[in-house]
């Protein structure tokens, strides 16, 4: 197979950048170029007449995703194929079917080696359905703790679809390791009438089970058993998989990350939980009905692949090395925190899967907040500042809640989608002016995914676009986006600083030799 940088669209790529065309020219961002350049699927439209492509570089584009097979990856991503893995050298080596999570609803679509994972999926649904129905009434509140995908996704979701929440139901999220998150939390709770879910796929991860340490010792001063209180999400046969010490386990499995797991039991009890089984049922018909959408051969019209493609060409060729994911829309206040772990722990990557260095760059770097609050802060940069930063912006007609007041002629939601459309147009055409200071140069790539609105169909088939579009990019540039080898090395030597803490708090001395770069800072700390 060709590296990346020796396909003939990458040259074609190559070429075309040195002079891509010019938004801020009279007559090239026009009506037409808005129609013509609109994608649609699910009910949400991609606008990108606003990036820097013209005709011959999505000719190009597509040239590039034919060339690197990227369809047919995804295909056999979704039909249990091993993607996970790096030739030559120790890998995960397993498939990565996070689909087979939400792919439950009509099994004729499911290929056989996916089969297994589906039904398991089903199997754990018909078990949260029985777990919700048996306590009934008997919480209020549930306290999901969890780190990194375990924490991410399910309070970005939860966040997103708040206005759906159970008026009777209270979520609340514990996942940093610092002391004062689960005490903030806790005294929220009436313990009595609280769920914990305690969620660690290998059943082993300190931050959790410390976290739940904390919890089990509440519980036991305020004379309640841990037991009845406490519900795991974890692999089977994990230390975590206790009757003794869990009122219900969920499982989830290998072939799942993190970064990827919110459709399964990871996200799945506390959204069930607070939504209701029927609503979290949408949400998953939202996520599966995308992945079908992710295997369609066109990339003018999946959309996922197309926005993928436009990354790419943002990344790759006119040298962008950063993203902005803006929602104008305030549930999704959390959102851009997923996504920036599922791009950068995805694509973050320094060798293809035949562990060559990659001659490239790769995964940018994530980051967002929701509109419009950003433009009374980092959008000065983004206008007038010297990186250029291509936007991802998510917007909806409606609102949420159908609440609103006009205000001197208009709505707020009219408001919100007016300060959308007039961002993404003013950053590309930019602003010619004698004054400097009041001189934008324009040509800011942005792309605009607008749904109806945010609903748990439409949230789980914009997480599924986004988790395809990391997908895709991974496969076009020959890159794992399945493993996460670099979160491991901090974690080792962590463990060898919580060593030397252990040793001072016994009244030992600390053993200089086993970490002296430590031991160093240990001096410091008394």
């Amino acid at each position: 197979m060709k590296k990346f940088i020796e396909l003939s669209s990458y040259q074609k790529l190559k070429a075309l950048a040195e002079n891509p065309i010019d938004l801020t020219k009279k007559g090239v961002l026009t009506p037409k170029r808005i129609d013509q350049m609109v994608a649609e699927g699910l009910g949400l439209k991609l606008f990108y007449s606003s990036e820097r492509v013209d005709e011959n570089v999505l000719k190009a584009l597509f040239e590039l995703a034919s060339e690197t097979s990227a369809v047919e990856k995804m295909l056999s991503m979704q039909a249990g194929e091993i993607v996970n893995k790096i030739e030559g050298v120790a890998s995960e080596n397993r498939p990565a079917l996070h689909t087979a999570m939400r792919d439950f609803f009509d099994h004729r679509e499911t290929a056989l080696k996916a089969r297994e994972a589906t039904d398991l999926a089903y199997e754990e649904c018909e078990k949260l359905k029985a777990f919700l129905a048996d306590i009934g009434d008997r919480f209020t509140h549930l306290v999901q703790i969890g780190i990194g995908g375990s924490d991410l996704g399910p309070r970005a979701i939860y966040l997103g679809l708040k206005g759906f929440q159970k008026s009777e139901r209270h979520i609340h999220f514990i996942s940093n390791v610092d002391p004062d998150d689960a005490a903030a939390v806790l005294e929220e709770v009436e313990l009595s009438k609280t769920l914990f879910v305690i969620v660690s796929k290998s059943g082993n991860t300190l931050e959790t089970l410390t976290n739940e340490a904390y919890v089990v010792e509440k519980l036991k001063k305020a004379g309640l058993n841990p037991q009845q209180h406490l519900v795991a999400v974890t692999g089977k046969g994990s230390p975590m998989d206790d009757p003794s010490r869990y009122l219900q386990s969920f499982y989830i499995w290998d072939y799942v990350g993190g970064r990827y797991s919110v459709t399964s039991m990871v996200g799945g009890v506390t959204l069930a939980f607070a939504f209701g089984m029927d609503r979290y049922l949408d949400f998953l018909r939202g996520a599966s009905a995308m992945d079908k959408l992710a295997k369609t051969q066109d990339p003018k019209t999946n959309l996922p692949l197309l926005s993928a493609l436009l990354g790419i060409w943002n990344r790759n060729f006119l040298n962008h090395p950063t993203v902005a994911i803006i929602p104008y829309s305030q549930a999704l206040s959390r959102f851009p925190a997923h996504l920036q772990q599922l791009d950068m722990e995805s694509n973050g990557k320094h060798i293809d899967k035949e562990a060559s260095a990659v001659q490239f760059e790769t995964g940018p770097i994530i980051w967002g907040e929701p509109g419009t609050n950003g433009q009374h802060s980092f959008y000065q940069l983004i206008h007038q500042g010297t990186t250029v930063v291509p936007l991802e912006f998510i917007g909806f007609v409606s609102s949420q809640y159908n609440a609103d007041v006009k205000y001197q002629g208009t709505t707020c939601q009219e408001k919100l989608l007016s300060n959308l459309i007039a961002q993404s147009i003013g950053l590309a055409t930019g602003q010619k002016n004698e004054n400097l200071n009041k001189d934008f140069q324009g040509n800011r790539p942005n792309r605009m995914l607008l749904g109806g609105r945010l609903d748990p169909y439409t949230l789980g088939a914009i997480l599924a676009y986004y988790e395809h579009k990391v997908a895709f990019q991974g496969f076009i540039w020959n890159i794992n986006s399945f493993d996460q080898e670099g979160v491991q090395l901090g974690k080792v030597l962590a463990l060898k600083m919580i060593d030397q803490f252990a040793a001072k708090a016994e009244g030992k001395p600390i053993d200089e030799k086993a970490f002296p770069l430590g031991a160093a800072y240990m001096e410091h700390l008394s």
